[in-house]
């Protein structure tokens, strides 16, 4: 407990640090849009997949419950305000955390253990700067997109189901789906998922920052990477919750 707590400590201190360096020149823009596509296009093939059976999933699962109870037609609406207030932010922001996280710390943990960030700063190059605030600026942008597109193809797969099912249009999906949705809806469950973003790169880099004793260190970095941003995020998807409820109920 006391090694976790001092992690938390030396974490947080380590990524707050990222608001302080952003502002100031020199900008990497290179290696921004680089991590973008890291975070972001490669990330597509996989979120696209979780998308579409997290939808088909939640309406399988649901169909047949709200069939006993005659309100099927509410299908849209439990889908849509389901997947866009809390699936879908959290299944994306883990999935990539799984991906990207744990990326992050066994490459930023490569080079510490080869002494590449030693050889930075012999150069006058700040590490933190180039290696960190470009990827957390990445992971900050490019989830909410990622989310967003994950959410939209959620609902794609539950209309699936649906037609499949009882042969709904699309038109009388679509408009149940849009009436159902509100900005209570919509705002927290993209706002989080600026947090989540920062959360999975924050948590990577610190990891791999500190990536100490041989090779060995880079594969705790990377399995470290993994099991902290996915407390993280949980953790602050609960506190985002009860932000939300206190906001906009």
């Amino acid at each position: 407990m006391k090694k976790f707590f001092e992690n938390i400590y030396e974490m947080t201190s380590f990524s707050l640090r990222f608001f302080k360096e952003l502002p100031l020149p020199p900008y990497e823009a290179q290696e921004f849009v680089k991590h973008v596509e890291n975070f972001g296009l490669r990330s597509f093939p996989l979120v696209s997949v979780i998308g579409i059976l997290m939808g088909l999933i939640l309406a399988l699962q649901t169909r047949p419950t709200l069939e006993r109870f005659g309100a099927e037609s509410f299908l849209p609406a439990m889908v849509a305000i389901s997947v866009v207030r809390e699936l879908g932010p959290v299944i994306t922001a883990l999935v990539v955390a799984g991906r990207v996280s744990s990326g992050i710390g066994a490459e930023i943990g490569s080079m510490r253990v080869t002494e590449q960030i030693e050889a930075l700063e012999v150069s006058s190059i700040d590490p933190y700067r180039f290696l960190v605030v470009p990827r957390i600026a990445a992971g900050i942008i490019a989830l909410p997109l990622l989310t967003a597109y994950a959410d939209l193809l959620s609902i794609i797969g539950a209309y699936a189901v649906t037609f499949i099912s009882g042969g709904t249009s699309w038109q009388l999906y679509a408009s149940s789906v849009i009436s159902s949705l509100t900005v209570a809806d919509i705002v927290p469950g993209l706002a989080k998922t600026f947090i989540f973003g920062y959360i999975i790169a924050a948590v990577g880099s610190y990891f791999g920052f500190n990536a100490y004793g041989g090779t060995t260190s880079v594969g705790k970095a990377a399995t470290a990477s993994v099991v902290f941003a996915s407390f993280l995020i949980l953790i602050t998807d609960l506190l985002a919750v009860k932000v939300g409820i206190l906001i906009f109920e």
